[in-house]
């Protein structure tokens, strides 16, 4: 780096004014360089962040596709009790935190087919869904356990809810 002698100084204004733009030149080219030097960087920082999250979501796909449940079956959790009454009848309870609208209709129409007359029972349909049924067999039916009710139930949720 050259520094200000006296030579510089004795110097007409107009070499003078050469001078001083062609250090600006000098500086200004180190600028640009450190300018695009930056912005490449910072380029690349972002396409291999890109990549990392790329990489990222197809592990997250791929685990999604091995697991083998489905959308469906995720967005609607729900619980589903049958036991067995002392006078041989069935207490369903089918729980949601979710508005299921056509739910009791498909529930209801299940209970149908398989002979099932529902005696009593509780619905709540508002902000969530519970239905609270106590069911008894058709006098024509027989063979019918709290399991198959159950199967019936989920099915007919199953049904539902791919519709």
């Amino acid at each position: 780096m050259k520094s200000f002698n006296n030579s510089v100084l004795q110097l007409t204004p107009l070499r003078y004014m050469m001078f001083l733009l062609d250090g600006m030149d000098k500086l200004m080219k180190i600028i640009v360089i450190v300018l695009q030097v930056n912005t490449t960087s910072i380029i690349v920082d972002a396409a291999t962040y890109i990549e990392e999250l790329k990489e990222k979501v197809e592990t997250l796909n791929q685990e999604i596709d091995s697991s083998g449940t489905t959308s469906s079956d995720q967005n609607l959790p729900m619980e589903v009790d049958v036991e067995t009454l002392d006078t041989g009848g069935f207490r369903i309870n089918v729980h949601s935190e979710k508005d299921c609208p056509g739910l009791l209709v498909s529930i209801l129409e299940a209970f149908e087919e398989m002979g099932l007359d529902v005696l009593d029972a509780t619905v709540s349909c508002t902000d969530s869904f519970h239905l609270e049924a106590v069911g008894g067999e058709d006098q024509d039916k027989d063979g019918i356990d709290a399991q198959m009710v159950k199967e019936t139930v989920l099915q007919a949720i199953k049904n539902w809810s791919e519709s």
